[in-house]
């Protein structure tokens, strides 16, 4: 890394998090530009209009929990099935819908599902295209980032916050330095990283405090605003554009 960065006149990274790490270690701040990985707006437009609001479940209205990305342990599918456990006590129409391309690990956590009778209420739903997700996106109540504690999520900012939140969606989402690093209580909805239990006091409060999720999500939509593509895109070429210009030492 320090080789690497000191070969560099330019040094790119995700978020404010790496950042930190890299200018702590190996190079001063000034070097480092931030390109964050935010969704195209042409594919996830900007929903403006109020949450749809589900309070009061019954059996035929279901309340719909959203994961979708890689399932892999470390992204914490597993403890989305325990807090779905426990909110199913409170929520009897709670229902996990998962997408992602199948791995050893979805079959382990659908086995769990089954041993614990929740089939019926957890839904795998195959890998989709990002045009596809869209519309599953639009069918949820509340999309969750279960992330498990350990040295990546704490720094990672997940794609997916800034992919629920341009379609009106709330989110919530581990407290985390690189998530805190751009959104705070106010725009988005934090569990304790790695509590299951945390987790579900969480998404039942989204089901039943709808009025104030709607407020919490249209604020992270001004976060999100703030980082769009196009705006990251137009950062890119400034870097890049700064970067062939200057005069040489």
């Amino acid at each position: 890394e320090k080789w690497s960065i000191a070969s560099a006149n330019l040094v790119l990274t995700v978020n404010i998090a790496c950042k930190r790490i890299f200018s702590s270690r190996s190079c001063p701040s000034e070097k480092i530009g931030i390109v964050m990985n935010s969704p195209d707006e042409d594919v996830f437009p900007l929903e403006s209009q109020p949450l749809r609001a589900r309070t009061n479940q019954t059996a035929n209205k279901r309340f719909v929990i959203m994961y979708h990305g890689s399932i892999v342990e470390r992204n914490g599918l597993d403890l989305a099935i325990d807090a779905l456990a426990l909110v199913r006590k409170r929520v009897p129409a709670a229902e996990l819908r998962i997408y992602g391309r199948k791995t050893p690990f979805l079959k382990q956590v659908m086995e769990e599902v089954l041993s614990r009778g929740l089939d019926e209420s957890v839904r795998y739903l195959g890998g989709k295209r990002l045009e596809e997700l869209v519309q599953e996106i639009a069918d949820c109540d509340v999309g969750i980032i279960p992330n498990h504690q350990n040295a990546f999520t704490e720094i990672n900012t997940p794609t997916r916050i800034f992919e629920y939140l341009a379609r009106g969606k709330p989110v919530i989402a581990p407290r985390t330095s690189g998530i805190q690093d751009y959104f705070d209580q106010e725009s988005l909805i934090f569990f304790e990283s790695g509590n299951a239990r945390d987790l579900a006091r969480k998404i039942e409060f989204v089901c039943s405090h709808s009025d104030e999720t709607m407020e919490v999500a249209k604020r992270g939509q001004q976060v999100y605003l703030a980082h769009t593509w196009s705006q990251e895109r137009e950062t890119l070429v400034s870097l890049v554009s700064q970067l062939l210009t200057d005069e040489p030492a």
